[in-house]
């Protein structure tokens, strides 16, 4: 999976990207913006989600991705014109998914720094994640 986001980061950093990075806060994550998390399954199940969060994997455990089936599902939550969020475990996998959601798809991404684990060190609590969560 390192390997591959590497691949992803160099082929990405060349290019100029409009993407918000922000750390998350308790106003921002009561805010109304769709927050989409990018994390496993197994991720969800280990330390919840936000609530309200759509839970959308990109990367599976192996670092595979299929771009179309995301894309596919990201549109149905969220507008091509409207501005969204994305979290991971730490930022980085976010990081790279937000550049490509900017440069190919033109989508206004705010990527949540820190992810998840910021979020836990500071203290907030996330929600069960339910297997009838969207997907």
């Amino acid at each position: 999976m390192r390997k591959i986001l590497t691949i992803l980061y160099l082929l990405f950093s060349t290019l100029h990207a409009e993407v918000i990075n922000q750390y998350p806060s308790p106003e921002f994550l009561n805010s109304g913006i769709t927050i989409i998390d990018i994390r496993t399954p197994a991720e969800w199940k280990e330390t919840g989600i936000i609530k309200g969060a759509v839970p959308l994997t990109f990367f599976d455990e192996r670092g595979n991705y299929d771009v179309p089936a995301f894309m596919k599902l990201l549109k149905s939550h969220v507008k091509e014109d409207q501005k969204f969020a994305l979290i991971c475990h730490v930022g980085s996998r976010t990081a790279l998914v937000a550049k490509f959601l900017d440069q190919q798809y033109q989508m206004k991404v705010i990527n949540l720094l820190g992810g998840m684990d910021f979020l836990h060190k500071q203290g907030y609590k996330t929600v069960k994640f339910e297997a009838n969560h969207s997907l």
